[in-house]
């Protein structure tokens, strides 16, 4: 297995740790968790500014019924920092499609959550993955509304170019009131683990340039234009009390896309994977077989 000088200093106690591998393309080093066995292969891709750690107690649920394979995103988590213009939409599709062939796995089903759920569908959409279903948990699928919306990307990139921000960013983030702050602002209530694990994060200056790139980048009106194209069979899975992605979205989305179901998760925020991991496991898992991926 590859070192990583920030896995060997940083991931003594990551979630899942057993499961965690590093593998070597395009010019980065990829964290990768992947549970053993022969079964069909489920692939997970997390949200803006998460990591692996956001499957800790989802993926040892899905992991006695397959090959569950989860990435940290460019930049994010253990993975290299790409060059910064691969961390647009498009550019991090191509990254994940090019990991996938490197580890020689065809997903059945892939489940994505916020941004994740973005990059699966346009994986989907350029041909590089053919799922039978995808699973959007909270999924970013649609541009920022009102009259911010024209004016938040280029201000973001704007800023993002400045070399002090991510380490501003970073430093202000060791107030654990800053990070308290950003989570209460999903709408979600985590335990004191996983508040702790998003805390680890943020501290990490090259983990919120490339979130912050990540978001500087994010053009979503090509993908919303492209949606209805989607062959593979789309779950919305939304949270009600989510205050990031508004629930109304999943409603937008399923009514472009032909098919598409949608379950709303009362009380639950935008981070409701982990907040209930085993009622989201429960529709995962009853979607699968509805589908025919998993036995009935």
């Amino acid at each position: 297995m590859i070192q990583h000088p920030a896995w060997k200093r940083d991931g003594g106690d990551w979630p899942n740790r057993a499961f965690s591998r590093f593998f070597r393309r395009d010019g980065i080093t990829w964290h990768v968790q992947m549970t053993p066995g022969d079964a069909p292969v489920l692939f997970m891709v997390h949200g803006t500014g998460a990591a692996t750690h956001s499957w800790r107690d989802l993926l040892p649920l899905l992991a006695p019924h397959f090959c569950v394979v989860a990435a940290d995103l460019p930049g994010h988590g253990f993975t290299d920092v790409p060059p910064w213009h691969r961390l647009s939409l498009p550019g991090m599709a191509r990254d994940l499609s090019g990991l996938l062939t490197l580890l020689g796995v065809r997903p059945v089903l892939a489940v994505g959550h916020s941004a994740g759920a973005a990059i699966l569908a346009r994986m989907c959409l350029d041909g590089a993955i053919a799922p039978a279903g995808l699973v959007s948990l909270n999924g970013a699928f649609v541009p920022l509304g009102g009259a911010a919306g024209p004016i938040f990307a280029p201000l973001a990139r704007l800023l993002v170019g400045l070399p002090v921000l991510p380490q501003l960013f970073a430093w202000r983030a060791g107030d654990p009131r800053v990070v308290d702050k950003l989570l209460a602002s999903t709408g979600s209530r985590l335990d004191p683990v996983g508040v702790e694990l998003y805390r680890r994060l943020v501290r990490n200056p090259n983990h919120a340039a490339a979130a912050l790139r990540m978001m500087a980048n994010w053009d979503l009106p090509p993908l919303l234009r492209d949606v209805p194209k989607l062959t593979a069979k789309l779950l919305l899975i939304s949270g009600a009390n989510d205050r990031a992605i508004p629930p109304e979205d999943a409603l937008r989305v399923q009514a472009l896309v032909p098919g598409a179901e949608l379950t709303s998760m009362p009380g639950l925020g935008h981070l409701s994977h982990e907040e209930d991991p085993a009622g989201t496991a429960a529709l995962i898992l009853a979607f699968a077989r509805r589908l025919g991926v998993l036995a009935a």
